[in-house]
Parts: C-alpha cells; sequence; structure tokens
C-alpha cells in the first residue's frame, strides 16, 4: 500500500519551526502570509500584544480577478502594504507560513514592496 505523505502536516511543522526564530514586535510586526487553494490572505500581526496590525485577503468585497493565481497575490500584497502604511507600519518580518518561497507566496511578497513595505 502506497502511504501519501500528509502535506499540511509537513507544512505546519516548518511553519513551527520557523516561528521559533522570527516574532513580531511592534518596531517590527510580523507579515504572515496564508495560501489556501482557492484564495491567498495575508496579515500584519505584533506578536509581543497578540494583534492584528493590518490584513488583506482575495475573499473581501471588491476584490476583482480569481483569488487562486499570481496577480490576486500581488494585488493583495499591495492591499497590505497600504493598509500597514496607513496604520504607521514601514518595515516588517516576512513570514512565509511554512511554504515554499514560489509562485503566489513570493508574488505577495512582491506586491508588498511595491507597496512600500520593507523586509
Amino acid at each position: 500500500m502506497i502511504k501519501r505523505p500528509d502535506t499540511n502536516a509537513q507544512r505546519l511543522h516548518r511553519h513551527k519551526r520557523v516561528r521559533g526564530k522570527i516574532s513580531g514586535t511592534p518596531e517590527r510586526p510580523r507579515l504572515n502570509v496564508f495560501r489556501s487553494n482557492t484564495n491567498i490572505y495575508a496579515q500584519i500581526i505584533d506578536d509581543v500584544t497578540g494583534k492584528t496590525l493590518a490584513s488583506a485577503s482575495s475573499l473581501e468585497k471588491g476584490f476583482e480577478g480569481k483569488g487562486s493565481d499570481c496577480e490576486a497575490a500581488k494585488k493583495v500584497g499591495q492591499a497590505v502594504a497600504e493598509r500597514a502604511k496607513a496604520a504607521g507600519i514601514e518595515t516588517v518580518v516576512f513570514d512565509r507560513g511554512g511554504y515554499v518561497y514560489h509562485g503566489r507566496v513570493q508574488a505577495l511578497a512582491e506586491g508588498a514592496r511595491e507597496g512600500g513595505l520593507q523586509f
């Protein structure tokens, strides 16, 4: 019998390992990415207080396009950067959430950089 590896469990293990090293502070919060099959989400989190400072996703009203492609991820990155600028956030720590830095995750990061976030 062939057993398929549980890829989400592997991702969560990688994410837990990365989170042991990366933490968001009030001066430099964490930009977290979650990628599902149909949508992509981004949050800017202050881990000291446990608060979400800004967020954006491809599920929001008024979002145009399909949430499962790189163009949508880039738009989400630009939207979260715009909201972070409004909240007074300039620099962040990028947390890829255990995903490979490729495709939609990379497009979101590039969109956030274009929007003015530094990481």
